[in-house]
């Protein structure tokens, strides 16, 4: 009775190694970052003016640079929030409807980049036209017209994005 209890145990334990081998492999596939480019949709959760999650995708919107969370602009002379304004403005445009983004590649803190969308809304492109992003290697029209009509953040004195992050980096 010994010898086959063991090898009922033995095969047990075969096929549990076996299992936690497939997962391995599965979470190795779904989380190794990958430069290739795919879509994804659904409900989303903004983290901040250019950066949300997707479904389970932590997402950076392509082209944009919005200010930062703890970012001031100057109105009149008085310090508003343009950072969390910026971050308002993208959950408005969102409003609860579920986002579709076409990612390709990952930023240095491993988001996919991606160009998103609610129907033929594009997200990065109404953030920059809206003046509450800037333009970041695309929509320099945009971005030239929400300056001109003194937009969004255009409204106010600033510093771009990259700037401030430079200025305040490590405190």
């Amino acid at each position: 009775m010994r010898p086959s209890s063991r090898s009922a145990l033995a095969r047990f334990d075969e096929l549990l190694t076996a299992i936690l081998i497939v997962a391995l492999l599965l979470l190795v596939a779904v989380y190794l970052p990958s430069n290739a480019r795919r879509s994804y949709s659904g409900p989303a959760h903004v983290l901040d003016g250019d950066s949300l999650v997707v479904g389970a995708v932590e997402t950076r919107l392509k082209g944009i640079d919005a200010p930062e969370m703890g970012q001031f602009c100057l109105l009149d002379r008085k310090p508003w929030r343009c950072g969390e304004a910026a971050k308002s403005a993208l959950h408005g445009a969102i409003a609860g409807r579920n986002v579709t983004c076409d990612g390709e590649g990952r930023d240095g803190y491993d988001r996919v980049i991606a160009v998103c969308r609610i129907g033929e809304r594009e997200l990065n492109r109404e953030m920059v036209e809206k003046g509450w992003a800037v333009a970041n290697g695309a929509y320099l029209a945009q971005e030239k017209t929400a300056r001109t009509e003194e937009q969004g953040i255009w409204a106010s004195q600033f510093d771009r994005p990259d700037q401030w992050r430079e200025m305040f980096k490590g405190t």
